[in-house]
């Protein structure tokens, strides 16, 4: 290192350093990391983490990042608590709902200050709204999606129980197309199953309501175990940074988002003006809301939690600050 006391003489050397260093630093690998995502990352609910994925952020961050899929967000907890994956997506409330049972996990950063859930109803089916829904059938993802137990919450609100409506697991084509077909008379929505609905059957009357105009309930969520938030944060800070810049640019151009997303996705080549419709409605439904893009409300976080101990969907109550960490947000 005689070179660096030696002033500009040492500069030739130190440009010979690292013009040599170069195309080593480029040829260095990306990371591998698994990403658990509740349903098929065709869905373009997940357009933030296709988006960072199409537009490099998670390798500008030293990550290649595949997908897998797992069989709701409460699958997606367990998986990750259990290690099989570094990092998955929920809902900001599913850790209240598997730490009690012993799943290690805590919500990292919130994709919005709104709910992904809306309750779309039928109004000629079901022309009372939310309060009369007994006995009709409500057409869900799966019964271990985040998005179900949202719906639960909505109809405790009118004092109901599950058992009071016939709730239907249909997966994440048949719950809008049953919907749409009329063979239900509501589903536990999201934006794009709203938008596909309407355009099954634009001639149905239908009403949205968002989860959180009655029910606190939240937006997708990165999860993360403890294990990893321990040994691992700076991978963990590389994920939110990537996957909130993909958040960011959905909110501020969905258009070009949309036109991104359908490069990622083939299957949605050709219908970009489709898919900024359906970004712009997770626009005004979900992402708002948030003071610092990601964080956790941990008041809200704790109203939730006070709900399911009282409803009994759940029998304990977990420390709050156990249930989400905001250090990832820098």
């Amino acid at each position: 290192m005689h070179f660096i006391r030696r002033g500009f003489l040492a500069l030739p050397l130190a440009a010979a350093f690292w013009g040599a260093a170069q195309p080593v630093l480029a040829q260095t690998p990306l990371q591998d990391v698994t990403y658990l995502l509740p349903a098929p990352g065709s869905l373009p609910a997940f357009a933030p983490w296709m988006i960072a994925k199409q537009r490099g952020y998670f390798a500008a961050e030293g990550l290649n990042v595949t997908f897998q899929v797992a069989r709701g967000g409460v699958d997606v907890a367990k998986q990750v608590g259990a290690g099989n994956a570094v990092v998955g997506g929920a809902i900001g409330d599913t850790p209240i709902l598997v730490r009690t049972n012993g799943v290690p996990v805590k919500a990292i950063a919130v994709l919005g200050g709104r709910s992904l859930m809306q309750l779309v109803i039928n109004k000629d089916k079901v022309p009372g709204g939310l309060k009369d829904l007994k006995g009709k059938t409500i057409t869900t993802i799966a019964y271990q999606d985040t998005t179900f137990f949202a719906l639960l919450g909505m109809l405790a609100t009118q004092g109901m129980k599950k058992e009071d409506v016939n709730a239907q697991a249909a997966g994440p084509v048949n719950v809008w197309k049953l919907f749409a077909a009329g063979q239900a008379d509501a589903m536990a929505s999201v934006p794009d199953w709203t938008f596909f609905a309407a355009k099954e059957n634009p001639g149905m009357k239908t009403e949205t309501i968002p989860s959180d105009t009655v029910f606190k309930s939240m937006a997708q969520a990165i999860v993360a175990s403890d294990e990893t938030i321990r040994t691992n944060p700076e991978l963990l800070r590389k994920l939110v940074r990537a996957t909130l810049k993909g958040l960011k640019a959905v909110m501020d151009d969905p258009a070009a988002a949309a036109a991104d997303y359908a490069k990622a996705v083939p299957e949605f080549a050709g219908k970009e003006a489709d898919l900024a419709e359906i970004l712009k409605g997770f626009n005004t439904y979900v992402y708002p809301g948030q003071k610092v893009l990601g964080e956790m409300d941990e008041q809200r976080l704790a109203d939730l939690q006070d709900f399911y101990l009282k409803e009994g969907i759940i029998q304990q109550k977990t420390p709050v600050k156990d249930l989400y960490s905001n250090q990832f947000l820098q």
